[in-house]
């Protein structure tokens, strides 16, 4: 029998493939925010009936939702691991704690939008179920809305400012970062198709990560900026 002290150990290295957890979370967050934005048409009343066929659209909305959080997290550790010793611990910690609590405020979300599903053929009264629905609705849109997308902003702009102060990634993503941010934090009051920009963003960061893994040599080593 092998000792473990004569196993010889290997030091962890991010696979390559998680490069393009970003993309897939781009895409399936993406097509959950379509079905859920068009079955919860704005300017209806709380508690009004989804429009026909809705219901089919918030399932699969419920059932991509996880597996595009689990992208997500993928995606947060190889931008964390992009930092490397360039990594500072005041703005690693909010990069971190918004992204998490984006993903935890998603998730609770989904799961109000699941609620309500599963609440409509435990509900016999109408009025009842109007009571229920609205309640639902309310919830989903305050933790999506008011709660995710704010920390949406916060990992943005968080992110946005580490990469500005270590020069590890273009100039100008870096000023679309801060803009992307603006709009989803302020944008999001005024029109709820601007959380797209969101996972548009990620697609856009993904894919120059995707390019830094293939062609290492065209970004190289920062200086570290003491200011």
């Amino acid at each position: 029998m092998t000792h473990p002290v004569d196993r010889q150990l290997r030091r962890l290295t991010t696979p390559r493939a998680a490069a393009l957890a970003g993309v897939l979370f781009a895409l399936l967050f993406g097509t959950a925010l379509v079905l859920l934005r068009t079955s919860l048409p704005a300017g209806s009343p709380l508690g009004a009936e989804w429009v026909e066929g809705s219901e089919e659209r918030v399932r699969l909305a419920v059932v991509l939702m996880p597996f595009a959080g689990i992208a997500f997290l993928w995606f947060i550790g190889v931008v964390r691991d992009g930092l490397g010793e360039l990594e500072d611990k005041f703005f690693a910690t909010v990069f971190l704690g918004s992204g998490l609590l984006f993903l935890a405020m998603v998730f609770a979300s989904t799961a109000v939008g699941a609620g309500l599903i599963a609440s409509k053929q435990f509900v016999a009264q109408a009025a009842s179920r109007t009571e229920v629905t609205a309640f639902g609705q309310a919830l989903l849109v305050a933790l999506s809305n008011t709660y995710a997308l704010r920390m949406a902003a916060v990992f943005m702009i968080s992110l946005g400012t580490i990469w500005w102060r270590t020069r590890l990634m273009p100039g100008w993503l870096v000023a679309v970062t801060y803009v992307v941010a603006l709009a989803v934090l302020v944008g999001s009051d005024l029109s709820r198709w601007t959380t797209v920009a969101f996972p548009v963003w990620v697609l856009v960061v993904s894919a120059l990560l995707l390019v830094r893994e293939v062609n290492p040599r065209e970004y190289s080593t920062p200086t570290t900026d003491t200011a």
